[in-house]
């Protein structure tokens, strides 16, 4: 294919692109990858990266395609919030997906030997219990309503990564609201007058994660950040203001990240009553069924890149200083990739070939424990809630997001009587 500087007979916006837009986004996608696959978006200055190839390259390629940009506001933030961020002391940086080498390798050593299988998978058992907990709650109500969101997918990850941090478990809903912010400043479209109070939030949310590594060094504490500071200690290079850039994004991607895949698998699963069915009468299904999910309705369904240099993505010219726009939700339905992209498969071979994760150097570190809840939740409600539907009157919107395909609700019901109160194994043998 010749190089080119830009498709010239479409752009995004009249294939139906809108960036923001994600209720359902796939259309629009699809018209990208046939019509304009690589494309400058001129509405919010990237280049709009949408086939698998493209965007494993770009994202394997890390030398050309800096990460530096990818936690930068996707709108600048307005004189009021910066001035609130200052004069907070904010100087929060990312902890790993917006540094490049040799920082970036640096840091990774040295956060990958405390956030270890072995850590999380200790966590397994309670997050079981959480999970019957909240499900049981939901459960119990006459009315026989519930949102899959709120109560299950919110408290379960939080609580877990808040475990592990080493935080305060009570303060779920605190962090919930800062997450809510750094998704908002960071890849939201705010005004100057909106940002003004997520600007606030930011510098609570700095200030505790400042203050849990000062008292992890005061006190010795068996988490995460105990791990880092002990890390520290014996000589592995890492600052303290990077192991509270360390927490301030694990208590922002641990946990916001793993409600939306909870409530998209739980979504996609009883939208596909057959498939469901399979999953309640085959839980070694439930693994499969999630990285399907991850393809189908993935999280993040695009990430930031900067070109360093003059380079080529399928084709097109890319200047150096240029921003690239690599949407993964795009590059998961790639038919060249997906045989029927469309048709949800728990049981697709190739379905772990997904980018939801991203790829190369900085493939997510915590995808590991993020599956291991998720495959918890739909074990459990498959056992205990196998009748869960739902609600057919109730459109599912999403929020709106540069990257984050998050569903606002998610509500379900169930019949009279179906739901368990107990696991079979609790009463044989009784």
């Amino acid at each position: 294919m010749p190089t080119q500087t830009c498709p010239v007979d479409h752009n995004a916006a009249s294939l139906g692109y809108q960036p923001f837009e994600l209720d359902d986004p796939f259309p629009a996608y699809a018209a990208l990858r046939a019509e304009a696959p690589v494309t400058f978006d001129e509405r919010i200055g990237y280049w709009v990266v949408t086939r698998y190839d493209d965007v494993k390259a770009v994202f394997e390629d890390w030398s050309t395609f800096s990460s530096e940009n990818a936690q930068a506001p996707v709108r600048e933030r307005g004189a009021a919030a910066r001035q609130i961020m200052d004069d907070g002391g904010f100087t929060a940086y990312s902890g790993l997906s917006a540094r490049i080498p040799p920082e970036h390798t640096r840091i990774r050593k040295v956060v990958a030997k405390a956030f270890t299988p072995r850590r999380y998978k200790a966590l397994e058992p309670t997050i079981r219990e959480n999970v019957r907990t909240a499900l049981a709650a939901m459960l119990a109500r006459p009315e026989r309503r519930g949102d899959l969101v709120r109560d299950l997918a919110v408290d379960v990850p939080t609580i877990t990564i808040l475990t592990l941090i080493g935080a305060d478990v009570a303060m779920v809903p605190t962090y919930k609201t800062w997450s809510d912010s750094r998704a908002a400043m960071t890849w939201g479209d705010l005004s100057d007058a909106e940002q003004v109070p997520h600007a606030h939030n930011l510098v609570a949310y700095w200030a505790e994660c400042r203050r849990l590594v000062a008292d992890a060094h005061a006190h010795e504490r068996d988490s995460l950040v105990g791990d880092l500071v002990r890390a520290q200690a014996a000589g592995d290079p890492i600052t303290d203001h990077e192991i509270a850039s360390v927490c301030y994004s694990l208590l922002f991607a641990g946990h916001e990240t793993t409600t939306t895949l909870i409530s998209n698998t739980l979504r996609v699963l009883l939208g596909h009553g057959d498939q469901w069915q399979r999953v309640v009468a085959d839980p070694t299904l439930v693994a499969g069924a999630v990285d399907e999910v991850l393809r189908f309705s993935p999280s993040i369904v695009a990430w930031r890149r900067k070109a360093l240099k003059d380079a080529e993505v399928g084709g097109v010219a890319i200047p150096a200083g240029a921003e690239l726009l690599l949407v993964m939700g795009s590059a998961n339905r790639d038919e060249t990739r997906f045989p029927d992209p469309d048709v949800f498969d728990i049981t697709r071979p190739n379905a772990r070939e997904h980018l939801a994760f991203g790829f190369g150097i900085h493939y997510c570190l915590g995808n590991l424990l993020a599956k291991l809840q998720t495959r918890v939740v739909v074990e459990e409600v498959a056992l205990l809630a196998p009748d869960l539907a739902l609600v057919d009157d109730e459109p599912i919107t999403f929020g709106p997001n540069l990257s984050f395909r998050a569903p606002l609700s998610v509500p379900v019901t169930w019949p009279a009587g179906a739901a368990r109160t107990s696991r079979p194994s609790d009463t044989e043998g009784v």
